[in-house]
């Protein structure tokens, strides 16, 4: 089992890593892979809604200069997927839009491909903002026909500058539940 975990932050390595990481460490412990895949500094453009997708049918998006397509296959490769965004003016941050967007249409192109896999979302916030981000990630998780775990609190976690989320022991624990249930979760699907 592999779970593919996507920094949507501009940040590499910044508090929304940290969020995703507290996730893989719960993931690792009963044995399934991780692969963290840094968004920060790499170019992805959104959806330019030519619909090529529908009429090529290949798990592909057609627009080839950039990352989106890399980033698909890593979902189609995985058995879960993380999205993590900080919050950007109360939203997603925009190559994690950019993503959402391509990735989702070139599912709904094919079929729901991305259907039945399970999806969670993590969001690292300075003060607000958080449940829009947060509700924002999991309706692509929902309208791509994907099953999403809970935790004991909403996958959110507080911190302005780099490894400031580090202080935020709910986020923690929070994160620490979000993975075990993703855990048993892909155990009894996959």
């Amino acid at each position: 089992m592999k779970v593919i975990g996507f920094n949507g932050s501009a940040r590499k390595d910044g508090n929304t890593a940290s969020l995703i990481r507290w996730v893989f460490n719960e993931l690792e412990k009963e044995g399934i892979e991780t692969e963290l895949y840094q968004m920060g500094g790499k170019k992805i453009d959104g959806c330019i809604a030519c619909y090529k997708c529908f009429k090529n049918k290949n798990k592909r998006c057609s627009v080839e200069k950039d990352i989106a397509n890399a980033c698909i296959e890593k979902m189609l490769g995985a058995n879960a997927v993380i999205l993590g965004s900080p919050v950007y003016f109360a939203s997603v941050t925009p190559q994690i839009k950019a993503l959402i967007d391509r990735a989702g249409m070139v599912s709904i192109a094919n079929k729901g491909m991305l259907q039945r896999k399970v999806g969670a979302s993590v969001v690292a916030a300075r003060r607000g903002g958080a449940i829009h981000t947060f509700d924002s990630l999991n309706h692509f998780f929902l309208i791509s026909q994907m099953v999403v775990p809970g935790s004991s609190y909403w996958n959110i976690g507080f911190g302005r500058q780099p490894g400031e989320v580090e202080q935020d022991e709910e986020a923690k624990g929070t994160m620490a539940t979000l993975g075990r249930n993703m855990a048993w979760l892909l155990k009894k699907i996959v």
